[in-house]
C-alpha cells in the first residue's frame, strides 16, 4: 500500500502548486485593478451656474492673391547638366545595349527560320511516305 501514500502525496503537492499559481494570478489581477483605479481620471462635474465662455469671432476670410498674368504655367523644367565623361559613358552603354538586343533579335530569327525549315522537311517527308487511310 506504499504506492497509495505516494499517490496521495503527489496529489497534495500538485494541488498546492495549482493553488500557488492561482494565488499569483489573483494577486496580479488585484495589482492591475489597483493600478487601473489609481490611474483613472476622475470626471469633473459641470457647473450649470457658470456661464460658458464666449468664443472669438471668426476673422474675415482672406482671398489669395492672383498670380501675375505674365508668368506662364507650362514652363519646362531646366535640364540637368551632365558632364562630358558621364554623357559619353551613358552613350556607350546605350550603344552596347542596342547591339546586344540586335544580336539577340538576329539569333532568334535564325533559330526560328532553322526550326521552320526542319519542320517543313519533316512534314513533307511524312506526307510523301505515309499513305492515306480510308
Amino acid at each position: 500500500m506504499e504506492w497509495v501514500k505516494e499517490r496521495d502525496l503527489l496529489i497534495a503537492q500538485t494541488m498546492a502548486f495549482v493553488q500557488s499559481v492561482n494565488d499569483k494570478k489573483l494577486g496580479a489581477r488585484r495589482l492591475d485593478a489597483k493600478r487601473w483605479a489609481e490611474s483613472r481620471i476622475e470626471a469633473t462635474p459641470i457647473d450649470a451656474t457658470k456661464p460658458i465662455e464666449a468664443t472669438k469671432p471668426i476673422e474675415a476670410i482672406k482671398i489669395a492673391e492672383q498670380p501675375p498674368a505674365n508668368i506662364p504655367f507650362n514652363v519646362p523644367a531646366p535640364r540637368p547638366s551632365v558632364s562630358g565623361e558621364v554623357r559619353a559613358e551613358m552613350q556607350n552603354r546605350v550603344a552596347s545595349f542596342r547591339a546586344h538586343q540586335q544580336r539577340f533579335h538576329r539569333e532568334r530569327d535564325e533559330y526560328c527560320s532553322a526550326t521552320l525549315a526542319k519542320m517543313r522537311v519533316l512534314v513533307s517527308d511524312d506526307s510523301a511516305s505515309a499513305p492515306l487511310r480510308e
